[in-house]
C-alpha cells in the first residue's frame, strides 16, 4: 500500500507501516524525529492530499481544537486561528482517498464535523498510559484492542482535578517540546493500525 502520515514528525505509524512492507512516508513542516528522513516529506501536507494514496492517517494539530484548552477559545475565535484549525482538520475529510483516519484528541471536532467512530486509549494497545484519542474513519475497520494493560494512578490536585502522570512530567519543558512530546502516537497504537489497516 501507498500509505501517507499526515503531520507526523515522530514517524512511528510509518515506521510500524514500513516494517510491514508498505510504501510509507510521513509528512510535516518540522524535521521528522524518527531516524528515517528518507521516509519524511517536509512540506505543507496539503499539495500531497491531491495525489493517489492507498491510505491517509492524519494527526492534524489539536491545539485549537482540544477541550483541555477551552480556556483559550474565546481569544483564538477571534484572532482567526481555530478556524484555520478546523479547516485543516476538515481537508483530510474531503480527500478522494477511499481509506482515511484522522485523530485528535476530544474537542470541538465531534460537534463541528461529526462525532468520532471511536474513541482509544493507549493502554488498550500495551502502553500503559492513559490519552484518550478519538479515530474518524472512512473506508476502515475499528481498531481493535490488542492488549488491554493497566494504566499507572492518575496525579491528582487539591481541586480534586487529575492528570495522567506522564502528561503532567511535560510541563517543566518549553512549549514546543511539551506539544511535541504529547502529540506523539504511542507504539502499541501505530502497530495495531499498521497490523489491522494495513491490508
Amino acid at each position: 500500500m501507498k500509505v501517507l502520515v499526515a503531520c507526523e514528525e515522530s514517524q512511528e505509524v510509518c515506521k510500524a507501516f514500513r516494517e510491514r512492507g508498505h510504501e510509507a512516508f510521513s509528512c510535516d513542516i518540522l524535521d521528522c524525529s524518527g531516524g528515517h528522513p528518507e521516509w519524511h516529506l517536509k512540506q505543507d501536507v496539503t499539495p500531497l492530499l491531491s495525489k493517489e494514496w492507498d491510505l491517509i492517517i492524519a494527526f492534524p494539530p489539536c491545539t485549537d481544537l482540544a477541550t483541555s484548552g477551552a480556556r483559550w477559545f474565546e481569544e483564538k475565535r477571534k484572532n482567526g486561528t481555530q478556524q484555520k484549525s478546523i479547516d485543516f482538520f476538515l481537508l483530510f475529510t474531503n480527500c478522494k482517498c477511499n481509506k482515511i483516519a484522522i485523530e485528535n484528541p476530544v474537542g470541538i471536532m465531534s460537534s463541528i464535523y461529526r462525532k468520532p467512530d471511536q474513541i482509544i486509549e493507549p493502554y488498550m494497545f500495551g502502553d500503559p498510559f492513559e490519552k484518550k484519542t478519538c479515530l474518524w474513519l472512512k473506508g476502515l475497520p475499528l481498531l481493535t484492542s490488542t492488549n488491554i494493560v493497566e494504566p499507572p494512578p492518575r496525579l491528582y490536585f487539591p481541586s480534586g482535578k487529575s492528570m495522567p502522570e506522564w502528561y503532567s512530567k511535560a510541563f517543566n519543558l518549553p512549549k514546543a517540546e511539551r506539544a511535541r512530546l504529547r502529540s506523539k502516537t504511542f507504539p502499541g497504537i501505530a502497530h495495531a493500525m499498521a497490523e489491522q489497516w494495513g491490508c
